[in-house]
């Protein structure tokens, strides 16, 4: 019975139910909005990063992120791919040498970053061949030429069918020199990615350095970046810690997580700057609605109705003008989210100057949404609990309420 009067009571008002559930709606909405605009942005940047180059777990030499050389190359045999491909969440192996090299064409010269890697791993491990603009990716049965970023083509004034040349210094001090015919050109989606990548394939790039089956990196693919810490322990059971390192993209890159953490941190303080906006927000709507029905409340206190039951059927109300506000509110939100995922917000047309902004940080100038369901259900549930705790002040009225006052006003 408690129940069929408080929906009925929804509906003997409906422009005062309809304000208050829009109030709902509209938090819920903002809200969910918010958050996924800030979980989309991370997601794209760590996806731009950690899944288009460095994977989710490496291993290396002992001591080798530390002092990045040649030197600390290390021999891939058969037993430590066995252990590796063996390890918990392990799907691919993708073998590495790199290292920096100076590259040439005509007049022109900068600082690249050489790749060595095997065509079909590294295609499983970072999608290589779809980030191929011009030209095509290599044959897995005889790779050959070189792969270059757009940026590096940009800088050399490069394009297919050209020849760069390289320079470096190889495996214990060796010259390394070579030309090679640009047979791809490269899109990443991180500016610094765009401006310094080259990939060999492995064999050729082992024959530059003059590292003859040598690696200096073996980038893991890992199915569900949850898992890459468990891979992490599954490794360095099954490997010797003292000749090898095993690292997640968080250790490799902290900077990166340290910057996470703290935009996580100032927009948690916004989002909860929002929250309290929100909740005045419904707390006018709910005493607009209070102040309304002082004469309603009255009289059925004074026919008899128990103060709790008349509380439970007012919280009843609002729990339910509550939660439709807040399905509504996911209903409302739920295309704007689809289509920002699809069509990302593009910041460079705010001008020249966001774009160096966002380059700075290794970003490319795009602020896509997250569709994670969780989003919609976290801000859901947080704004339900915000209009039932509000919902309390109408219950202590009721509490304090005098019925021959109350019908007087």
């Amino acid at each position: 019975m408690i129940f069929t009067l408080a929906f009925r009571n929804l509906w003997r008002n409906k422009r005062r139910t309809l304000i208050t559930a829009a109030s709902v709606m509209f938090a819920v909405f903002f809200a969910t909005f918010m958050q996924s605009i800030q979980r989309g942005t991370w997601d794209h940047m760590l996806n731009n990063v950690v899944n288009f180059y460095y994977g989710f777990v490496q291993v290396h030499s002992a001591g080798y992120w530390d002092d990045q050389s040649l030197d600390r190359s290390f021999q891939l045999g058969d037993d430590l791919r066995q252990k590796i491909a063996g390890a918990e969440g392990v799907e691919e192996i993708a073998p590495r040498i790199e290292s920096f090299a100076l590259a040439s064409f005509g007049e022109q010269t900068t600082g690249v970053m050489v790749v060595g890697t095997r065509p079909g791993a590294e295609e499983k491990l970072t999608g290589l061949a779809e980030k191929v603009i011009k030209g095509k990716y290599w044959d897995s049965g005889s790779p050959d030429g070189i792969l270059i970023a757009e940026g590096v083509a940009r800088q050399l004034e490069m394009k297919l069918g050209d020849t760069i040349v390289l320079i470096s210094q190889g495996y214990h001090g060796a010259n390394a020199a070579g030309k090679y015919p640009v047979t791809g050109i490269l899109q990443f989606g991180s500016p610094e990615l765009n401006k310094r990548m080259t990939y060999l394939p492995l064999g050729e790039a082992q024959y530059f350095f003059a590292a003859d089956s040598l690696v200096t990196t073996i980038a893991l693919h890992i199915a569900n970046k949850e898992d890459a810490k468990l891979s992490v322990k599954s490794l360095e059971e099954r490997l010797d810690t003292t000749q090898y390192e095993v690292m997640n993209w968080e250790q490799m890159i902290p900077d990166l997580v340290e910057a996470r953490e703290l935009d996580t941190a100032s927009a948690m303080l916004v989002l909860w700057v929002l929250y309290l906006i929100i909740a005045f927000g419904i707390f006018g709507a709910i005493l607009m609605m209070t102040r309304e029905r002082q004469y309603e409340f009255g009289v059925l206190i004074a026919i008899g109705m128990k103060r709790f039951q008349l509380s439970r059927i007012v919280w009843i109300e609002i729990a339910m003008m509550g939660v439709m506000g807040t399905i509504a509110g996911m209903i409302l939100a739920a295309p704007f989210v689809l289509y920002f995922h699809q069509n990302p917000i593009n910041m460079a047309a705010m001008g020249e100057e966001m774009v160096k902004t966002y380059e700075k940080f290794g970003m490319e100038p795009v602020l896509p949404t997250s569709v994670d369901p969780w989003i919609f259900g976290t801000q859901a549930i947080t704004v339900f609990l915000i209009t039932t705790v509000v919902a309390l002040y109408p219950l202590w009225v009721i509490g304090r309420l005098k019925p021959v006052e109350a019908m007087r006003t």
